[in-house]
């Protein structure tokens, strides 16, 4: 019977290099994955470009070209992405940050870029755009926490422009530069002139809250410090649910993930417990994604920790969290008349610890769908599969064939 619903699971930056700690194995090829395995046996695999071969993905660009948004016509920048994640009401025109929670000393110098990796600071970001005042500029602040450190900042006003540069020195043991315009527009430098005084006005909000006075006290970091970085104006897309005929949702802890989903139109799911870490709540993700599915025609379901054990160059983390997704999968296998997709935006090896251009493994299993040979999933058990090896933007395509959602070309 082919199928009607599409399971769309992105497991962020999954795929890996050989790891010594693994006895050069990647950290899929080392994990115990029995359902992930089942279901490589049971489809077709590949593995994939995201965006192009030698390319480098983001996060950001990645997720646009797996869902058919060509990068390079939608893509402006991640801020305006991570702003519309946090539940800021992005419009077209805006202008959106990407900035985290950080800690500098006495003499202004960055201590710890993620301030400790704080949670829960929605108090510090209420009192920042509640007193923030940039009326002067002809700006609307607005500025809201995401998960952990992270946090986002939008721009509503007339004339603003978004090639500007950032206040995050990328290391510790350096004070913030001041923004500048990267260009000579009257639109760059209003947009920089009013990031300065954003940070200028919220320094002695921050230093002066409750939560950072509880903090000191308890010889913890403060959040004294705003990093903006990844500026952008938010784009136009085209509604996932007229591109493709589809009804769909997102579900994500990362709020780029959720930004992205919430910009084309999808529905956003929340999680409790969903923290976008290896201590997310996996088993609540996945009963959400198939409750979505009852009424959706597509779900896209980002799972998070195994990238963070990437950056962090923890192989045997990344391994054992790995194992841990399988577990929670295990109720994917039960599905009726639904195609189910799983593979990575981008490699995250933990040697270089950042994301890198090898292609990713991918899978798509479904009762109508042809099985080749392949009977692991990791990075090179894929590369023998039935799907060979494509690039990002052919996967929904190949995803509403599947589903006899395909339009014919020609007669």
């Amino acid at each position: 019977m082919t199928a009607r619903k599409v399971l769309l699971l992105i497991i962020d930056g999954v795929s890996d290099r050989p790891c010594s700690e693994l006895g050069r194995l990647t950290p899929l090829q080392a994990a115990r994955t029995p359902i992930l395995d089942r279901i490589t046996a049971e489809g077709v695999s590949g593995i994939m470009d995201t965006i192009g071969p030698g390319i480098r993905p983001g996060s950001d660009t990645s997720h646009l070209s797996l869902l058919g948004y060509p990068p390079e016509q939608y893509y402006t920048g991640r801020g305006p992405l991570e702003a519309a994640g946090t539940g800021i009401s992005m419009e077209p025109g805006m202008v959106g940050f990407r900035c985290n929670y950080a800690t500098i000393d006495e003499s202004g110098r960055v201590i710890d870029r993620r301030a400790g990796r704080i949670h829960h600071t929605s108090p510090l970001s209420e009192e920042v755009e509640g007193k923030v005042d940039l009326s002067s500029f002809g700006v609307e602040v607005l500025f809201r926490s995401g998960a952990g450190h992270r946090a986002a900042l939008a721009f509503r006003g007339a004339g603003l422009g978004a090639c500007v540069s950032s206040n995050d020195p990328k290391k510790e043991g350096i004070q913030p530069p001041a923004f500048l315009p990267l260009r000579d527009s009257a639109a760059d430098r209003k947009t920089t002139e009013a990031l300065n005084e954003f940070i200028r006005q919220s320094l002695p909000i921050l230093a002066k809250h409750t939560l950072n006075q509880d903090r000191r006290k308890r010889g913890l970091p403060l959040a004294n410090m705003i990093l903006v970085r990844g500026a952008g104006q938010m784009g136009t897309y085209e509604p996932f649910s007229e591109r493709y005929g589809l009804s769909g949702s997102v579900i994500s802890a990362a709020t780029l993930i959720t930004g992205i989903g919430k910009s084309l139109g999808l529905r956003y799911v929340p999680v409790e417990g969903a923290t976008g870490s290896s201590d997310t709540n996996l088993e609540g993700k996945v009963k959400a994604a198939l409750t979505e599915l009852k009424e959706q025609d597509f779900v896209l379901l980002n799972i998070k920790g195994a990238d963070e054990a990437g950056h962090d160059g923890h192989a045997i983390e990344k391994k054992n969290f790995i194992e841990h997704i399988d577990a929670a999968l295990e109720p994917l296998l039960y599905t009726d008349e639904c195609l189910i997709v799983i593979c990575a935006d981008h490699s995250t090896p933990c040697s270089i610890r950042d994301h890198s251009a090898d292609p990713v493994p991918l899978v798509i299993w479904g009762d109508d769908v042809r099985t080749d040979a392949v009977m692991q999933f990791d990075e090179v058990a894929c590369a023998q599969g039935g799907l060979n090896r494509i690039t990002g933007h052919s996967l929904m395509p190949i995803i509403c064939d599947l589903i006899n959602r395909a339009k014919k070309y020609g007669a």
